[in-house]
């Protein structure tokens, strides 16, 4: 049968299929032979028998020798659809009211975004090599799935990585590779937080561990933060779960200092309590001096260590991974098999020879230097002429800047700013916080550093105008 009468089978089928679900076609009731319905349709005789045919093979017509073709005696659809409930389906309400990821459309002509690298500056040509590699390898293997922890040897060059640049002291056997950082808090959730117990998140925060757990059916409680970080003394005292981001505090950029990192410890140790170590963008750090982990400091094993590739090399690489814990492993393997039983096996051998290799570290540092430059600029400009408008936030790490507003008056001047095409937002637009919260985010990630400086200028000019 040609592409047209295909087409027409097909319209011919979805009519009568119709017919028949509506009750326009009743049960029992005759149809025309496939010559009489062909001729009154102008259609060919086979083009009929195809709609036929299908329509018996799915339930909806029978075929009688000798007599005809017929409504199927079966019954269908009417009996069942005048017991059904009026109405669309109704989602869960947790997930009802639960934002999602914004297009991201147009980028601004001053790209201050905050969350996402450089993608200009990743090494596509030595991924494509070890990409192209692996697809031809999984093409002659045995086509057998990964276990659930993901590939042996990224686990490996994971622990290995970790080992030096973190002075973090794990083995394989306890790194769990995920779709990015979003699915290793799921699994978290799935593994430690009952309906209705209760989790602490930073606030103001990252926004996606409160959305993932209270989608779970968890509480969640907003903890405070000053300038060392959280503060320890407000943990909800039934918290299972603690979400924090010690190296580079998300969005303020505030580092946990040493003291509340050993009273959190030891507030975890107290309370039965896990605590989630975020440690997002610390391949990025601009000073000699190195944060040493939570999980470097744990030893009573509370704490979960996650990071992420995606922030580090390439937005769209959704590629994660999670330290936890010897007696969680077995419960994170499981849920890891109920969510996807693994992540991409061909992308995760790839990944495992782009560190074994040295082109993650080359490209960390020539990277490095490229983002310090940018996070120099703004920080100089923060110091100087937007001085009289923003106190900057410590930071010597990651892909942002922060600063609080002197006054209240910037809020209508980055209205100003962003319609003329400067891209920065306030804390309560990217973060678990108050709406009120006084706190602007300059992310370098995505910007030129030739762009900074006119972009700045221009944010500039948009405070003094107000």
């Amino acid at each position: 049968m040609d592409r047209t009468a295909g087409l027409l089978a097909g319209q011919i089928y979805r009519q009568l299929r119709d017919a028949v679900l509506d009750g326009r076609l009743r049960r029992n009731e005759a149809l025309p032979s496939s010559r009489e319905l062909a001729e009154q349709l102008k259609v060919s005789r086979n083009t009929v028998t195809a709609a036929y045919d299908r329509l018996v093979a799915e339930g909806y017509l029978t075929s009688r020798a000798g007599a005809g073709t017929f409504v199927t005696t079966l019954s269908l659809v009417e009996p069942v659809l005048s017991q059904l409930p009026s109405g669309p389906l109704t989602p869960r309400a947790a997930l009802q009211s639960m934002p999602v990821p914004p297009d991201f459309g147009t980028a601004p002509e001053f790209d201050f975004r905050v969350g996402a690298p450089d993608a200009r500056l990743f090494p596509y040509a030595a991924w494509r090599r070890l990409l192209a590699g692996q697809f031809r390898l999984s093409a002659v293997g045995t086509g057998m799935p990964v276990e659930p922890a993901g590939h042996l040897g990224l686990r490996t060059a994971i622990a290995r990585h970790l080992r030096t640049a973190r002075f973090i002291e794990t083995n394989p056997q306890d790194v769990l590779v995920t779709c990015g950082v979003q699915q290793a808090l799921d699994l978290i959730g799935r593994v430690l937080l009952e309906p209705g117990a209760t989790a602490a998140v930073e606030e103001p925060g990252y926004a996606p561990p409160r959305l993932v757990w209270e989608a779970q059916g968890a509480r969640v409680i907003g903890v405070p933060i000053d300038e060392q970080g959280l503060i320890v003394d407000a943990l909800p005292a039934d918290a299972r779960l603690v979400y924090v981001t010690p190296s580079h505090q998300y969005p303020t950029g505030v580092a946990l200092s040493l003291r509340r990192r050993v009273e959190l410890l030891a507030w975890a140790q107290r309370h039965d309590a896990a605590i989630v170590e975020d440690d997002y963008d610390s391949e990025f750090r601009y000073t000699e001096q190195q944060l040493e982990p939570l999980h470097s400091l744990d030893r009573s094993g509370r704490v979960l260590y996650v990071g992420s590739f995606s922030k580090v090399l390439l937005p769209t690489l959704r590629l994660g991974f999670l330290l936890h814990p010897p007696s969680l492993r077995h419960a994170l393997h499981a849920a890891k098999f109920l969510t996807d039983w693994h992540t991409g096996l061909p992308i995760q051998a790839a990944m495992a020879d782009f560190v074994e290799q040295g082109v993650f570290a080359r490209h960390l540092r020539r990277v490095r230097r490229v983002y310090r430059q940018r996070h120099e600029r703004i920080a100089a400009a923060l110091a100087g002429p937007l001085s009289a408008h923003f106190t900057a936030m410590p930071s010597t790490a990651g892909l942002h800047l922060s600063a609080m507003v002197r006054e209240a008056t910037v809020a209508d001047a980055l209205i100003r700013a962003q319609a003329a095409g400067i891209g920065v937002a306030s804390f309560s637009e990217i973060a678990t916080a108050a709406p009120d919260s006084p706190g602007i985010v300059f992310g370098y990630g995505m910007i030129d550093a030739r762009r900074i400086d006119e972009g700045l200028a221009r944010l500039h000019r948009c405070l003094d105008a107000v």
